[in-house]
């Protein structure tokens, strides 16, 4: 008669750049230390054996406190040649659902921001207003601005450098998507771009298109801007 196999809470894989520690999620916390403690200190040995080992930990649904997290790190590190590079859990925590379901939601601003204002938004923003010369507006996401964009516009502040920032009149004194800033255009390039323009990054540099171009360029934003 075939013995029953005995489940393990640690499984142990190896990979290019080291181990991966996978921890179940469905036994208790105390019989997930117990059977790492077992295998660090006496049956793995000889492949935990060695030089210097990189260690990811992958909790799946398991949500641990810092504390928690704290008493793996220390069994690991009883063998001095491992080093955790990550501990990671597929659990979202409520701070992390929210900051998503904001990034996700388009706010609506029916106003003109003025010289000395500054206004800040997780996701992406449309203006039904101006953006006057001396006023900020940063966003996560896009900026969408039905109305003249004299003033400065950040959009993608996070270093989200997909996103773009389109005005119905585009005459700023600065834009900048993630990290990159334009230098303003003057002149006749200046003029022809003033009226419906979008910039986005193009091979790492800001570019400013009329709004004719948008849906080649960023098709996937066709479900905001008509």
């Amino acid at each position: 008669m075939a013995m029953a196999k005995v489940k393990q809470n640690v499984v142990i894989k190896g990979t290019k750049e080291g181990l991966v520690f996978h921890l179940d999620d469905t036994c208790s916390f105390e019989q997930l230390l117990e059977e790492l403690r077992e295998k660090i200190e006496k049956s793995h040995q000889q492949i935990l054996t060695g030089p210097v080992i990189s260690i990811v930990v992958k909790l799946g649904m398991r949500y641990v406190s810092a504390s928690q997290e704290q008493q793996i790190r220390e069994i690991l590190k009883r063998r001095g040649n491992l080093v955790v590079k990550t501990i990671e859990s597929d659990v979202m925590l409520k701070e992390e659902a929210l900051r998503d379901k904001l990034a996700s939601q388009m706010r609506v601003y029916t106003r003109t921001v003025r010289s000395g204002q500054v206004i800040r938004h997780e996701g992406d923003l449309l203006l039904l207003g101006d953006i006057n010369s001396g006023a900020l507006v940063m966003c996560t996401g896009n900026i969408f601005v039905l109305g003249s964009l004299r003033g400065t516009a950040h959009a993608g502040c996070e270093g989200n450098k997909q996103c773009i920032i389109a005005a119905h009149e585009m005459l700023p004194t600065q834009v900048r998507i993630a990290g990159i800033i334009n230098p303003v255009p003057d002149g006749q390039e200046s003029e022809e771009m003033a009226r419906m323009g979008f910039a986005y990054i193009a091979n790492g540099r800001l570019a400013i298109e009329k709004m004719n171009q948008l849906h080649k360029i960023r098709p996937e934003l066709g479900r905001f801007v008509i």
